[in-house]
């Protein structure tokens, strides 16, 4: 057995966006602590309250961040899912300067290069980690979503691969549908919706 596998045990993070918070609320009082959003608008609506009231929830932000939205962003999350361009690693450094909180962040990459996905392409991963470093980022680790009508398998391998070459331990990747195959390529944080909350309407 790994002596190791505990360590790498992921966390859940209960995918509510779109679910009122009524719907989500059952599973705030059993005690789940990790939930994901796409929209900062729909967060700072459904959970200001509820964060105010528990501070130990982490919202994390799993839908793209325009740039315009950073500063609430950054009051509300947690995490942050999509870093995908120098200008808004650069909005974010200066947004945290201000408010004087640091979101976690991983950068998401478009392994599939994917002309209509978000994403840092492979061969600009280094060079981009060490300027979202410099910004002095709060980078843990990368996320991605893979190509919908592929193989999930060779793209989780090759996450596992760019985590390990930028020193970073956490990955974001697998969802309801492919989850476990995210876990044998040490995701760290599955984003898992329909599998609690159920289809969306």
């Amino acid at each position: 057995m790994d002596l190791n596998v505990k360590e790498r045990i992921p966390k859940i993070i209960a995918v509510s966006k779109t679910f009122k918070i009524d719907h989500i609320l059952p599973l705030i009082e059993y005690g789940h602590l990790d939930y994901g959003e796409n929209k900062v608008q729909e967060a700072l609506e459904k959970w200001t309250d509820i964060k105010n009231q528990n501070n130990k929830i982490n919202l994390h932000l799993i839908g793209k961040l325009q740039t315009n939205k950073v500063k609430f962003a950054v009051k509300i999350f947690d995490y942050i899912h999509s870093l995908d361009n120098e200008k808004l690693a650069k909005k974010i450094a200066d947004e945290q300067q201000k408010q004087s909180k640091k979101p976690k962040i991983f950068i998401q990459i478009n392994l599939g290069e994917e002309d209509q996905k978000s994403g840092i392409l492979i061969n600009d991963l280094t060079e981009f980690y060490n300027y979202s470093q410099n910004l002095n980022l709060n980078i843990i680790g990368l996320m991605c979503i893979p190509p919908f009508n592929e193989d999930s398998t060779k793209f989780f391998m090759k996450m596992s691969e760019l985590n390990e070459k930028i020193n970073q331990n956490e990955l974001s990747m697998g969802m309801s549908s492919d989850y476990m195959k995210a876990v044998e390529y040490k995701s760290t944080f599955l984003r898992i919706g329909s599998n609690i909350f159920g289809q969306r309407g």
